[in-house]
């Protein structure tokens, strides 16, 4: 039986990709804005491109926050794609402007310390020994990113741990967190689905614990 998987639609991602590509690596997709589907769902992905703060709003619209810690009270999976993501952290600062995010991790989202932005094209990383998403990618393999904002540091204080986070970096002017990996709540800053081969492996190995 194909993984159950809601493409959480709050206005703000780029769903038709995302549905594409995880249908392609064999999971049964529904795009929704329903609570009761996205918390009954085997995985949840929640996509984002765009601002911190628009991304936000949305999510709040379809109490897409909610959903989200309450999947993870569960152990239930969760993956964020780019900004959906960077709303999983405390806090995002877009043009001197701070927007709460989700709070599931510490952490701000700022803009990055490069001369080009955005960051935009294909990059490598830097993936933890222990990862699950990816598990059997070759490490000079390219993931494309658009961004021009990133958490660049990790503090989990021990009594927040969900599980040891694994913790995957790339660079661009400086380093940044380019995947984190912690219990049952995952994230990519880049866009596994539009990474072609690379991007559709990783979602694999993603649905392999869903």
């Amino acid at each position: 039986m194909k993984p159950a998987v809601a493409l959480l639609d709050y206005g703000s991602g780029n769903l038709h990709s995302a549905r594409r590509a995880l249908a392609r690596v064999g999971a049964d997709v529904t795009v929704t804005d329903d609570h009761r589907i996205a918390l009954a769902a085997d995985g949840l992905v929640v996509p984002g491109v765009g601002a911190f703060a628009a991304c936000m709003a949305g999510l709040a619209a379809v109490h897409g926050p909610r959903i989200i810690g309450q999947r993870l009270a569960g152990g239930r999976p969760v993956l964020g794609i780019c900004v959906g993501m960077q709303v999983l952290f405390e806090r995002g600062v877009e043009f001197g402007v701070t927007t709460e995010g989700c709070g599931e991790w510490p952490g701000v989202v700022e803009r990055l310390a490069a001369p080009v932005l955005p960051h935009m094209g294909w990059n490598t990383v830097a993936a933890a020994a222990d990862s699950v998403l990816f598990a059997g990618i070759d490490p000079d393999t390219r993931f494309y990113f658009v961004h021009s904002y990133a958490a660049r540091t990790w503090s989990m204080p021990p009594s927040q741990v969900l599980a040891p986070a694994a913790l995957t970096w790339a660079e661009h002017g400086e380093p940044f967190l380019a995947a984190v990996e912690n219990g049952a709540l995952s994230a990519t800053q880049f866009h596994p689905e539009k990474s072609g081969d690379a991007g559709a492996e990783l979602l694999r190995n993603w649905l392999k614990v869903v």
